[in-house]
């Protein structure tokens, strides 16, 4: 196959980042005016700074919404674009004039892989710290969804020791009924029970009316005290997670998090494992959605582009809908996160060949 760069593959090119650019744009100003407007009451109030406003909030909106929107647009830019070449004969033209439409989807393939490799890096490295700066301050100015407290919190500070907090309070930064049983050989060699502890700085707590129970064998010895300072491998954010904070993780980040809760026994972590493996999966999306759209809409057809750009929402929306019921059955633990993340893709992908065979040539 010829993949010389030749007048046909730049047009496409620039027609279909044009278009795609264009939609998102025009998606992303009436998304601020409606956001603007269901948060006008907060924003008029004198204690929200306007420069807070702009920059915190909606100069790290902007992106994050572009990113969330850029498959759905991706697909509208590519059955947009084709159906008009194919209205006015133009892809007959093509194909006729010795073009294959296998050579006809590189241009598209290229301009989908500019997309994906944008997303890509806008979801790894640049969108996490920009959405650290929204929600910090949603949280402050809007509605405070950050978790404040935990219960029944049992976690591996180190291999061989265990911590629980019957209770733990953020804005007190105290901790209720606290424990830390020590092991040796899977032998209980030690165990600290105490009635608070609190948070002093990075892994620094301070225990308060405490006993310790040593074993060495059948023999038991107690101690007692009623304040020591010591070092702890955690701190109040490895147990008390927001829905948000996979967001505000570059994947780096989120895949040694991952690993980290792991080791020390954290249950609640789908949401993160879900977060790190669409950021992979969301390459693909891309192409299967490219894929589908020029399949579509190549073909002239006696109704015109409507039909096509008809199909092609029908079919993006629910490609969309099925990523967010197949994540849901992660979050409850029915599907392991990597199965229900590339089950859509899989899936859509099985279409996008059925849909590829039937294009015309």
């Amino acid at each position: 196959m010829n993949l010389h760069i030749k007048q046909i593959d730049r047009y496409v090119i620039r027609q279909f980042l044009g278009t795609y650019l264009f939609a998102i744009a025009l998606i992303l100003a009436i998304s601020v005016v409606f956001d603007i407007n269901e948060k006008i009451d907060r924003f008029l109030n004198p204690a929200v700074p306007l420069r807070a406003i702009i920059v915190d909030y909606y100069f790290n909106f902007i992106p994050y919404f572009a990113n969330l929107f850029s498959p759905l647009f991706t697909f509208i830019a590519v059955i947009f674009f084709t159906s008009r070449l194919a209205d006015r004969s133009e892809i007959i033209a093509i194909l006729a004039g010795g073009m294959s439409f296998r050579r006809l989807m590189v241009p598209y393939f290229f301009s989908a892989a500019l997309i994906s490799l944008a997303t890509f890096i806008l979801n790894s490295y640049v969108i996490p710290p920009a959405n650290k700066a929204r929600i910090d301050f949603q949280n402050t100015y809007i509605r405070n969804k950050k978790v404040s407290n935990a219960s029944h919190v049992q976690i591996e500070a180190e291999p061989g020791i265990i911590a629980y907090f019957d209770r733990y309070d953020a804005i007190a930064g105290m901790g209720y009924r606290f424990s830390l049983e020590r092991f040796q050989d899977k032998k209980l060699i030690s165990r600290l029970t105490a009635n608070s502890i609190k948070y002093d700085s990075l892994y620094r707590w301070v225990i308060m009316d405490y006993a310790i129970r040593d074993f060495d064998g059948l023999r038991e010895t107690i101690t007692h005290g009623s304040r020591c300072d010591t070092f702890l491998a955690i701190q109040p954010s490895d147990f008390l997670i927001s829905v948000n904070d996979c967001e505000t993780m570059t994947t780096p980040q989120l895949a040694t998090y991952i690993q980290r809760q792991r080791r020390r026994g954290i249950a609640n972590i789908q949401t993160f494992e879900i977060e790190y493996h669409k950021r992979f999966a969301g390459i693909m999306a891309s192409f299967i959605l490219t894929t589908i759209g020029v399949s579509l809409s190549s073909r002239k057809v006696k109704g015109g582009m409507g039909i096509h750009i008809g199909i092609g929402i029908a079919l993006s929306f629910s490609y969309i809908l099925f990523t967010s019921i197949s994540s849901s059955f992660a979050v409850s633990g029915a599907v392991i996160p990597f199965i229900a993340v590339w089950i859509p893709n899989i899936l859509y992908t099985i279409i996008a060949l059925v849909l590829y065979r039937c294009a015309p040539r």
